[in-house]
């Protein structure tokens, strides 16, 4: 379905009405700049309620996400806490290695709430409801709704879904953004052949609330971001708000990203990705669903292999949730000549080592704003996909390096370096170019 070499466009018409699949983080972006912008949009989410759940996950806040709230967020609350050093600790929990850090940590509920409370005045504790604005598109917040397919009728975009209840509806617009995350419906139907691919090892993550933890714990984690790295281990321990988003220290939360291990086939993956309901998880074990046997196996891993104030981190987290690591990009994000595009995880499944698949969502919407207001397709496809391409591949390269060799420790802080720079200084070598 993708648009042919050469030219988009033979004529520009800018698009008014856009629908947008996916409701968590890359939809909401596009649906806040959006309506800023004066365009109306339905955004379809599958999930069954109107509100996602916490997914308990800490996010770094990188330059494209500060720069996406300064320019669209009307609550005007803090959204992220400083991290002003990076430190390294080696098994004993001893710091081996600490440098300078302008780190900025955020949290996915703080993320989403405030966006919901931007898009649709959805209320919650975690900041107040900004009002309508003169100017302002339309919006329509669909839940429940499940893709099925979509085709082009008459120069428009007719999206069919199926609600909860089985019942089957459309809608229509002049514009499809695909923002349903690294399994993307949108994305199946344009690229079938592509997939998810698993990359041998998982992630646990949790959080501990920063009063919870011991003074050796605050010591290294309370505003830094420390890492620890061994065979086939890599962890990163941070601070990030707290409930309704609380920025006071002491309310606040840390929170650990434990990459651990687990080939293809072996036992312990069966073990911690069947959930308590014995169901065989294929990405994601959710918060709450872990099985308490499953548990323990990984609460003794961390206590063999962690450092101390780390192992402390996985004993005392409450809602644990484990993610298989995967793989993913898409050829392509230029389809019916623009008039179905994809941005974020949906395009292309950043391993989170990146720590740059919030900062790609808002990337990619700041530059479809862009495209929207300009017209420049090629443009919006050439910056997108150059920089979706390098950081990908990137992260497979970090990962790999990380949990499959055994190097000394500054080549890994080199490789956290190197993640560090920011986009806008990144060099695009000739193998992620695109040409149009």
């Amino acid at each position: 379905m993708s648009q042919p070499n050469g030219n988009p466009f033979q004529s520009w018409t800018r698009p008014k009405d856009i629908i947008i699949v996916g409701g968590s983080l890359g939809g909401l972006f596009t649906g806040v700049a959006l309506k800023h912008h004066g365009y109306n949009t339905t955004i379809l989410e599958r999930n069954p309620t109107n509100l996602l759940d916490n997914q308990g996950a800490g996010i770094v806040a990188g330059g494209d996400t500060l720069t996406f709230f300064e320019r669209y967020d009307r609550c005007k609350r803090p959204v992220a806490v400083p991290a002003p050093k990076r430190m390294y600790l080696d098994q004993s929990g001893k710091v081996v290695q600490e440098m300078p850090l302008k780190g900025t940590m955020t949290s996915w509920d703080l993320c989403y709430y405030l966006l919901r409370a931007n898009y649709d005045h959805q209320e919650s504790g975690y900041c107040d409801v900004p009002g309508p604005r003169d100017g302002d598109g339309r919006i329509d917040y669909r839940y429940g709704c499940t893709v099925k397919d979509f085709r082009e009728e008459d120069g428009k975009i007719r999206v069919n879904y199926e609600k909860a209840d089985g019942t089957k509806e459309s809608v229509i617009g002049d514009m499809l953004v695909g923002a349903d995350g690294p399994s993307s419906t949108v994305r199946k139907i344009l690229c079938p052949e592509v997939s998810r691919k698993y990359a041998g090892y998982c992630v646990i993550r949790g959080t501990v609330p920063e009063n919870e933890a011991s003074e050796e714990a605050k010591k290294v984690f309370v505003e830094r971001f420390t890492f620890f790295h061994a065979p086939g281990i890599q962890n990163l321990t941070y601070t990030i708000p707290g409930t309704d988003g609380a920025m006071e220290p002491g309310r606040r939360l840390l929170n650990f990203v434990w990459y651990t291990n687990f080939p293809e086939g072996e036992q312990d993956l069966e073990e911690v990705m069947t959930d308590v309901d014995g169901k065989r998880r294929r990405i994601t074990i959710p918060p709450g669903m872990m099985r308490p046997a499953a548990w323990e196996m990984v609460k003794k891993r961390g206590r063999d292999r962690l450092p101390p104030q780390m192992s402390e981190m996985v004993e005392k987290t409450k809602q644990p949730f484990v993610q298989c690591i995967t793989d993913v990009i898409t050829p392509t994000n230029n389809f019916l000549g623009g008039k179905v595009v994809l941005i974020g995880d949906a395009l292309a499944g950043f391993r989170p080592h990146t720590v740059a698949s919030t900062s790609q969502a808002a990337f990619d919407v700041l530059m479809l704003v862009e495209y929207l207001e300009t017209g420049d397709h090629a443009e919006f496809v050439r910056r997108t996909m150059e920089y979706a391409r390098l950081v990908q591949q990137r992260g497979i390269q970090i990962g790999d390096r990380s949990q499959f060799e055994k190097l000394p420790l500054q080549e890994y802080v080199d490789d956290r370096t190197m993640m560090s720079t920011p986009r806008q200084e990144l060099e695009f070598p000739e193998w992620t170019q695109v040409k149009i």
